[in-house]
């Protein structure tokens, strides 16, 4: 929906235009429409002058039990991009069982391979210890957002942390599905989701092929099925796995014996906390709102974010959760065009503290930025061509029986 069009959606769902008093220059305020898109899920469309800006926000209930959350990938691939609508009508159920969409994390504009860690359906499909950006020039561990076993909503710095238990000792994971590029020597863990292993052409490798045998809570229990490579680009099979050292590692990972039983440990940690279950992980850049304060300005030296995206008004997306965790506020705001300006991500704080939230992450932005309400896109993407082809999306479903 283009901005022009929001003045005529609220005219169709009732405004709340209020305008200064008498013997003042009348100055418009905000215009809300506010539709209930389900018990519990509210959509309203912002118009304010203010800016100027054209806002959407979705507030969830999340102490219901119908509803869930999901984090889904572009053409269910660990790489690709797709566009947020064509994720919402291939859910399960179609676009009729989705009552809220938004994209999420910052991707490969090449590859589409997101940035940060994934977690999808309590599934690692990436896991990184430090983002997985060109525009970072250091380990850079970036907020994310996650939804833990119990429902409840996180925002940290989350890093992976995996560990293959041997015989007579333990390997270190640093990666899954990703391994760094830098330094002499690292570790990693691929499942199907690699589709192949990637080729290093500086440092030697060992792949240890794995069979899944069993799974206990984080743990998976495997054992050394194949012959032992040292080439890379091993294809990975349904149901397999690959174990690979690299450099000085090698040495560790070419000690397993055919049929040795090797158990994988795969968690998420934070400065304070190990999670060894989440339901969803995903990244996004920077924490906006920590306990209510807005840490938007200390950015640049809290993620290392660029002047150029943070302290410039662009389009946003952004996610949020109240103090006591029970309600998430989604929010869109348009940018880039006359209708509406966009906002720096300091603005983007107090948007969301505005909403209620205690605790709010930026996601991307620009023309990335889509939200979907009940299957139509009610933001104004600001690509010539319109909505963007993206990596990720949070969505809204209906929880099926």
């Amino acid at each position: 929906m283009r901005p022009s069009r929001a003045f005529a959606l609220l005219a169709v769902l009732g405004t709340s235009t209020v305008f200064t008093a008498p013997g003042a220059r009348a100055q418009a305020r905000d215009s809300v429409a506010t539709v209930t898109v389900a018990p519990g899920v509210t959509w309203r469309t912002i118009i304010r002058p203010a800016g100027p800006l054209v806002i959407h926000v979705a507030t969830i209930d999340l102490k219901r039990s119908d509803y869930e959350l999901r984090h889904v990938r572009a053409r269910d691939s660990l790489r690709g991009r797709e566009k947020l609508s064509s994720m919402v009508a291939r859910a399960p159920g179609g676009a009729a069982g989705v009552l809220v969409a938004i994209n999420t994390d910052f991707f490969n504009l090449q590859t589409g391979e997101s940035e940060n860690n994934q977690v999808i359906a309590g599934e690692w499909w990436k896991g990184v210890r430090a983002a997985d950006s060109n525009f970072d020039t250091f380990p850079n561990v970036r907020s994310q957002f996650a939804v833990g076993a119990n429902g409840r909503p996180l925002l940290d710095k989350f890093q992976f942390d995996g560990v293959a238990l041997v015989r007579g000792g333990s390997i270190p994971i640093l990666g899954l599905n990703s391994v760094s590029r830098t330094g002499p020597e690292a570790s990693a863990f691929y499942t199907e989701r690699v589709g192949v292993t990637p080729r290093d052409t500086v440092r030697k490798v060992v792949e240890a092929p794995l069979a899944l045998t069993g799974r206990r809570g984080d743990t998976l229990v495997l054992v050394r099925r194949g012959a032992i490579d040292s080439s890379g680009g091993h294809r990975v099979a349904a149901g397999t796995f690959v174990l690979a050292g690299y450099g000085a590692r090698r040495t560790a990972v070419a000690a397993l014996s055919e049929g040795d039983t090797v158990r994988v440990v795969l968690r998420a940690r934070t400065p304070t906390a190990s999670y060894g279950s989440l339901s969803l992980l995903v990244g996004g850049w920077p924490r906006i709102l920590r306990a209510g304060e807005n840490i938007a300005g200390r950015s640049a030296s809290d993620e290392a974010t660029l002047s150029g995206n943070a302290e410039v008004r662009h389009p946003r997306s952004a996610i949020g959760f109240s103090r006591d965790s029970s309600t998430l506020v989604m929010a869109s705001v348009d940018g880039r065009q006359a209708a509406s300006v966009g906002v720096t991500i300091v603005e983007l704080a107090e948007l969301m503290k505005e909403f209620g939230a205690w605790d709010a992450l930026n996601f991307d932005g620009g023309g990335s930025t889509t939200m979907i309400v009940q299957g139509r896109i009610v933001n104004a993407p600001s690509d010539p061509l319109g909505e963007r082809e993206i990596a990720s999306g949070l969505l809204l479903v209906r929880r099926t029986p």
